[in-house]
Formats: structure tokens, C-alpha cells, sequence
């Protein structure tokens, strides 16, 4: 990298020393421009990296007894406000449906949790992408973006539900999100 730059700066001298200060500015917008996409992919890079590091990190491995209905309402609680910090313009409702009487489970917390902030993401993503497709249009005011988590006990499992009223997940799409680090959100 020093080389190239060295080279380019070799280059924008060699240019000034003649008088060309034209060709020098052109170099000079030139290599804004790719400062710029270097940033901007270095910074998709980190993106793609820390995701791979989060996918890898292993949790303690430790199973304890936890309450699922807490669990769940946290992480809501989590992504929607985590979301509210990074754009202060979304806002969507949020429910919750939990059954009662669910024990608590022996389970890996930290994995069962990023299980489900993974899927909370993903909904409140896709109501707001609804919402600011609806901006665009007529009938914006009669759309509500709403996320409903619920928990239900049922033939001696638990379930654990979320629900969005975004715009669903497209049929070429649904073959492949299981795969790690699929994604159709913009990097």
C-alpha cells in the first residue's frame, strides 16, 4: 500500500513541478475517490468480520435453569431500543404473548438468546423496511409496523414465536436462510 501511495505522490510532485496543476487535481480527486471506496469497503470488511467472530463465539456451554418469558422480553426489549439508538426515526410496536406456566428450561442462555435476537432483528428490519417503502405511497398512515413475541407450551416443548407484519420473506429466499451468514440485508 505505501508503494502506491508513494507512487501517486511521486506522480501529483512530478505533475506540479511541470505546471500542470490541472492534471494534478484531477490525480487529486482521484485519489479521494478511492480513499473513500477503501473506507467504505474496510469498513464492510469489519462488518463481515465481527459477524463471523460473533457466529463462532462460543458462550460458556454452561445449561441453566432460565426463565424462557424473561429471556425473550429482554432481548425484545434489547433489539428494539438497540435499533431506536442507531436510527432515532424507527419506531415500531411491539408485543408480547407468554404462556404462564412454562418452567424454566435447562438451557445454554447466551445461545438460545442470540437465537432469538437474531429473529427479533430480522423482524423489527422488516417492518421498517415496509414502513419506509408504505412513506413512500398514499396509504403510509394505515400501516403499523408491529412485532409479536410469544412463548407457548405445547406437547411437552416450548415454542418460542416471532411474528412480524413486514413483507415476508420471498420464496427464492427461503431455501436459504439457514445458511450461515446469509443475509438480504444491504452490507
Amino acid at each position: 500500500f505505501s508503494d502506491v501511495s508513494s507512487e501517486l505522490i511521486q506522480e501529483m510532485k512530478d505533475e506540479l513541478e511541470k505546471g500542470n496543476a490541472e492534471d494534478a487535481l484531477i490525480i487529486a480527486e482521484d485519489v479521494l475517490q478511492n480513499l473513500e471506496k477503501i473506507l467504505h469497503h474496510g469498513k464492510r470488511a469489519d462488518g463481515i468480520v465481527k459477524g463471523m467472530l460473533q457466529h463462532s463465539r462460543s458462550s460458556s456451554g454452561q445449561k441453566e435453569l432460565t426463565d424462557i418469558n424473561v429471556l425473550a422480553d429482554e432481548y425484545l426489549r434489547l433489539a428494539f431500543h438497540g435499533l431506536r439508538a442507531k436510527d432515532k426515526s424507527f419506531n415500531a410496536k411491539f408485543e408480547t404473548h407468554f404462556e404462564e406456566n412454562i418452567d424454566k428450561l435447562n438451557i445454554v442462555p447466551q445461545d438460545i438468546g442470540r437465537v432469538v435476537l437474531n429473529l427479533i432483528n430480522n423482524a423489527f428490519y422488516a417492518v421498517n423496511e415496509k414502513q419506509n417503502a408504505k412513506g413512500k405511497t398514499l396509504n403510509a398512515e394505515s400501516y403499523e409496523p408491529t412485532v409479536v413475541v410469544s412463548t407457548k407450551k405445547e406437547a411437552g416443548k416450548v415454542i418460542i414465536s416471532v411474528k412480524d407484519n413486514g413483507n415476508g420473506i420471498p420464496a427464492s429466499v427461503k431455501e436459504k436462510i439457514f445458511q450461515p451468514f446469509f443475509t438480504t440485508k444491504p452490507t
